[in-house]
Parts: structure tokens; C-alpha cells; sequence
């Protein structure tokens, strides 16, 4: 089967036009590790860009890569137009059994629904919730990516819902709908944690700093807790949005002793904190399949979660790791002392979370579960 997966390059979405290999988000990196375990399909990556890059021809043996060049025109402001006519373009070339839309937040979605081809969509962020809960002004990006997403979902032969917080978002839109978690890349799964027993324990928030991840929230949490038991807390992600709740933040951590903020990490740094961590904890206000809950289950590391959003559908509470309520400091800091308080219970809880990663996250699994959907898709065409 030939399939075509539509997918930002990273390099476009980070203006790092030098780097010489493209490279995905997490998720869509992770599907095509999995993709190029199964020698019974031929992919090929489409992405476009608004400057020339280095392009191999290939980025595994069975996964062919293309990077199409879009004046700047040709994106959001004509609603994506010359995207879609690039990938049209390229299309007719390639000759798909199947297209996939990895993503509605930028042009992926909107170019699969206009392929010509049989096509599915993956919502990564349900961008309309996002930005309804952020109350974004009209015509923001945001704003404006809310309605396209509502656009594109009723014109593709169905949604792949990463979970089904996602399913329950867009029943009322999507003509068919399939519930199939992001996969974890496979180095995850080979993680073994190491906490370091000289030292506090360590907890990991990892997240870009804003509202709806709730990190001022967390902070303040566990200020009780933090006059009674000694640990730090490592918050890795961007703060460079200048606001209100980004300063607030600096100045939690920088009164704080316990707080450090890191800044981003790359994946082989996350992987290393991860080894080292006591635990992994998600406040969140909203989340659809967060990728550090799915990657903190494959590390083995235990994980204290917001019980919101597409949550639920990742982890069983008091099994596979603990819930709580993001908007109850007590309940913050009770699942945040569970584990540090009982380190034979949590290790437990992790390993089970890491049987289950095996079983649903790992990237041969989830391409395996994608087949099955492109070959219902297929089927229900001709």
C-alpha cells in the first residue's frame, strides 16, 4: 500500500532552514518509526515550506520524503491555497492509495481534504476547544485554525482520534471516527529509571509555560507539602510568550529553592531527565493525548495527571498512575505525596504503566492500527 502522510517539518515550524535532516513532531516522528517496521507499505512524507532545504530522497528504506517550496502568499492568509496546490502537484506524481492529515492546527489538514484522494485527518490538538478556552480574539491564528478545522473534518472520510476526548469533539462533524493513541519512539521503551537516592526526589512538569498547563497552579500546590518533605521540581518548556502568567511563573520559581525552570529539551535530554525523575506530574486544565503521560508510562517513570481531557483514556487511577483535580490544590498535593511517600507502591504502578505502553504505544502497534484503518477506509470507497 502506498500512503501519503502530510506533516510539518519541523525546520519550517522553527525556522531552522540549516539543518540538513527534516525532522516531525513527536507523534507523527514516532508513527513513522513504526511505519518503516512494516516492509508491506511505501510512504511518503509531504511537508511544505516557505524556504528551500536540504532534502533526502529517503528517511528509511520504505519512506520516502518530499519537501515542496510555498511562497509565503500560499499559506494561512489565502487559507492555505498554495499549500494545497503543491501537494496536489506532488500527488498526481505519487499516485496514493490513501492521504493522511497529520494535524488541523496548520495546512496538513486542509491540503488532505483537498487532495483528490481518499483521505483521513489525526487531531493532535482540538484546536477549537484550545481556543475557545484561551478565548482567543477573532482572526488570531488560533482563532482562525478553530475554523478550519471545522471546515476540513466533514470533508475527509474520517478523524483518527487519539483518544476519545477527541471522538466525543467532533461526533456531531466527522463522518466516521477511529480511536488510536499517538505512538512513544521506541528509545522511550529503553529507558530505565535511575533516581538519584543522594539527592531530593525529583519531579518532572514538562509543558510549555502557559494557562492551560497550570504550572503557577502546581507550584503553589505544593508549597505545604514542601515544608514537610524535601524534592525539587524541574519545569522543562518554553517561557518566551511575554504575559501576565509567564512572569507570575518567574517569579514563583525564582522564590522558590525547590523550583528550577530548564527550558526546552531535546528528546535524548528528556530521556535522561526521565531516568532520574521520581515522578512525572500533568496539571493541565486541558489535554488531548499529552505525549510526556504516554512517554513517562513507556520510561517506567510513575505519573501524577489532571484528570481532564483525553487523560482518562491513557491512564487507570491508582493502576497505572494517579489522578487529580487541577483546580484543588489539596488534591494536587495528596497524588504528589502518594508517590513520594510510598516508592515501592509507585514502582509497581510504573511497571504496569510500561506493560501497557508495550501493548498501545509502541510505534510498530500504532502503525499496525493505522493500516487496518486506511485498508476500512479503502474498502468503503471502492
Amino acid at each position: 500500500m502506498r500512503i501519503v502522510q502530510l506533516t510539518t517539518d519541523a525546520r519550517e515550524h522553527y525556522r531552522q532552514y540549516d539543518k540538513p535532516v527534516p525532522y516531525f513532531g513527536t507523534a507523527p516522528e514516532a508513527l513513522l518509526q513504526g511505519f518503516s517496521h512494516l516492509p508491506e507499505v511505501e510512504v511518503h512524507v509531504v511537508s511544505c515550506t516557505q524556504q528551500r532545504m536540504v532534502t533526502p530522497e529517503k528517511i528509511a528504506p520504505n519512506i520516502f520524503f518530499h519537501s515542496l517550496l510555498v511562497p509565503k502568499m500560499g499559506w494561512m492568509r489565502t487559507g492555505y491555497s498554495g499549500c494545497i496546490r503543491a501537494v496536489r502537484r506532488k500527488l498526481r506524481e505519487i499516485q496514493p492509495a490513501i492521504v493522511h492529515g497529520q494535524g488541523t492546527e496548520r495546512d496538513c489538514a486542509i491540503s488532505a481534504v483537498f487532495s483528490g484522494y481518499p483521505n483521513v485527518l489525526t487531531i493532535h490538538g482540538n484546536i477549537r476547544l484550545i481556543s475557545k478556552l484561551n478565548q482567543d480574539k477573532p482572526f488570531s491564528f488560533n482563532w482562525l485554525a478553530a475554523r478550519l478545522e471545522s471546515f476540513t473534518i466533514p470533508r475527509s472520510q474520517g478523524v483518527v482520534c487519539i483518544t476519545r476526548y477527541t471522538q466525543r469533539a467532533v461526533l456531531d462533524l466527522a463522518k466516521r471516527t477511529w480511536v488510536l493513541p499517538n505512538a512513544v519512539e521506541a528509545a522511550f521503551f529503553d529507558v530505565r529509571p535511575n533516581p538519584q537516592t543522594d539527592k531530593p526526589p525529583r519531579i518532572l512538569c514538562v509543558g510549555v509555560i502557559c494557562q492551560r498547563k497550570n504550572q503557577n497552579a502546581f507550584i503553589r500546590a505544593l508549597d505545604t507539602l514542601a515544608l514537610k518533605q524535601k524534592f525539587e521540581v524541574l519545569f522543562l518548556g518554553s517561557a518566551s510568550a511575554a504575559g501576565a502568567y509567564e512572569d507570575e511563573f518567574r517569579s514563583l520559581v525564582q522564590a522558590r529553592p525547590w523550583c528550577r525552570h530548564l527550558g526546552v529539551a531535546g528528546r535524548d535530554e528528556l530521556r535522561k531527565y526521565f531516568a532520574e525523575a521520581t515522578l512525572v506530574a500533568l496539571p493541565s486544565l486541558e489535554d488531548n493525548c499529552p505525549m510526556v503521560v504516554l512517554e513517562s508510562m513507556a520510561a517506567g517513570v510513575p505519573v501524577v495527571a489532571a484528570h481532564v481531557g483525553g487523560v482518562p483514556d491513557l491512564v487507570e487511577d491508582g493502576i497505572t498512575g494517579i489522578f487529580c483535580d487541577p483546580l484543588n490544590p489539596a488534591s494536587i498535593a495528596s497524588g504528589v505525596e502518594k508517590i513520594l511517600t510510598n516508592p515501592s507502591a509507585a514502582e509497581e504502578m510504573a511497571l504496569r504503566a510500561k506493560e501497557k505502553a508495550w501493548e498501545r504505544f509502541h510505534p510498530k502497534a500504532v502503525a499496525q492500527g493505522h493500516l487496518k484503518i486506511y485498508q476500512e477506509v479503502l474498502s468503503n470507497v471502492s
